[in-house]
């Protein structure tokens, strides 16, 4: 009787133990997978987080507790927000706090900005709370030493200072601060190269901040010109007396060149004239020494006779003495001056 009452005593221990530990596995389960501290915390800061949405966000891998502080502080800021869209941004990859802080910014400085235009801007790789900041608060671009040169010649080196405001609107395919500076660049060469004088610079800087200005130097960026200050302005070279030297020395370089050209032209015309001068001595020299060969065989053969070669001999001599006293012999009357 005993052991039978033991055993029903074990049986009612088994089927008390038996729910405990299921209930206690159930409730070890969603301590797991809920996060009641965030979702407790939420519900006590007035920016309710449903359960299945923490579950949800715990399951995607998504830092859910950074996601909730800044839904809260958005809705403690006074926006109206969906974490659905938070959410949904995050999982884009964008930075979700610095939207939100961005937002913030904005409702505080009466900035019409969306959440889809803030999320947008983030995902596009623009900071959108710095953006807010220089639209709230502008900022000043200093430009590089520019060099610019007048009509004159003379070289001058401008430096000037761009305030700027952010476009909230065209912060999306606008341009950055690189076309800012090099656009405003363009305009103060275009503005000293246009002035006859440098003098008329040095004299009125702010002519190159009104003619830059109104070339609307900010459409298509991100930016909206404010002011354009000319912090300095020094002379530099004299860039026209420069290229006029660099001019004459080139002139003088092509002079000597071409000179250089017609000397060895003439050098190698009288060289040639001297080879063809040689080379008709040579052949008088050759058709000389054939004179004795041709008139011993004259005389061998009796067709000249000795009255016929002294006539001919005096002819020369009389030919030698006019050449000596016109002046265009060597003074002599040569040997053929006998008879």
């Amino acid at each position: 009787m005993n052991t039978i009452l033991t055993l029903l005593g074990e049986v009612t221990y088994l089927n008390w133990l038996i729910p405990v530990i299921v209930v206690a596995v159930v409730l070890l389960i969603v301590l797991m997978l809920v996060p009641i501290p965030t979702w407790f915390i939420a519900l006590v800061s007035n920016a309710h987080v449903s359960m299945s949405r923490l579950v949800g966000m715990k399951l995607r891998r998504i830092k859910y507790r950074m996601l909730v502080d800044v839904y809260i502080r958005a809705r403690k800021a006074g926006l109206d927000i969906d974490i659905a869209e938070l959410e949904s941004h995050v999982m884009a990859g964008g930075n979700i706090s610095n939207v939100v802080n961005a937002l913030i910014s904005a409702h505080s400085a009466n900035i019409d900005l969306s959440l889809q235009s803030a999320k947008a801007i983030d995902l596009a790789g623009r900071d959108v709370l710095n953006a807010v900041k220089v639209s709230v608060n502008p900022k000043v671009i200093e430009t590089p030493v520019i060099s610019a040169i007048a009509k004159n010649g003379i070289e001058l080196r401008v430096k000037a200072r761009v305030t700027v405001r952010a476009n909230i609107a065209r912060l999306i395919g606008g341009a950055g601060e690189e076309t800012i500076i090099a656009r405003v660049g363009e305009g103060i060469v275009t503005t000293v190269g246009s002035s006859e004088n440098h003098k008329e610079v040095l004299e009125n800087p702010d002519l190159i901040s009104k003619t830059v200005l109104k070339k609307g130097l900010d459409a298509g960026t991100s930016y909206e010109i404010l002011s354009i200050d000319i912090a300095d302005v020094d002379v530099g070279r004299n860039i026209g007396a420069q290229l006029q030297m660099d001019q004459a020395e080139a002139d003088k370089r092509i002079a000597q060149a071409n000179a250089e050209e017609r000397r060895a032209m003439a050098i190698a015309t009288e060289q040639e004239m001297k080879a063809h001068t040689q080379e008709m001595r040579a052949k008088v020299v050759e058709a000389e020494a054939e004179v004795p060969k041709a008139m011993a065989e004259a005389f061998r053969s009796g067709r000249l006779g000795i009255m016929d070669y002294y006539q001919m001999q005096n002819i020369q001599a009389d030919t030698s003495m006019r050449n000596a006293i016109s002046g265009n012999g060597e003074g002599s009357v040569g040997k053929g001056g006998k008879k």
